[in-house]
């Protein structure tokens, strides 16, 4: 393997970090938002109806699985985004691209 060929690598395992950090960071802040909205609003229904913990524990145990299905769905997409952008790897070999007895 050449210099240029593991400067190549290099980058695109930095860009892939990158990526990563960025997935997981967006999802830490869906967390975050859903999370604490549902404390907000769970809060602010117990002050309406005057049932202090009970709407809060509620919303708050509902906002976990929809968290997790955010989260879920964030990181589907995003290993979509990145599985398109990588480009078919080309085989020198034909017994490897299937072509070889």
């Amino acid at each position: 393997m050449n210099a240029d060929q593991q400067e190549k690598g290099g980058r695109r395992r930095y860009w892939t970090n990158l990526t990563l950090a960025g997935i997981a960071g967006q999802v830490g802040c869906l967390t975050l938002v859903i999370i604490a909205g549902a404390l907000l609003l769970g809060l602010w229904l117990d002050a309406q109806f005057n049932s202090r913990p009970l709407i809060t524990l509620i919303l708050l145990v509902v906002s976990v699985p929809i968290s997790l299905g955010t989260m879920f769905f964030v990181v589907r997409q995003a290993v979509k985004r990145i599985k398109s952008n990588v480009p078919a790897q080309k085989t020198d070999r034909p017994e490897e691209a299937g072509h070889g007895n």
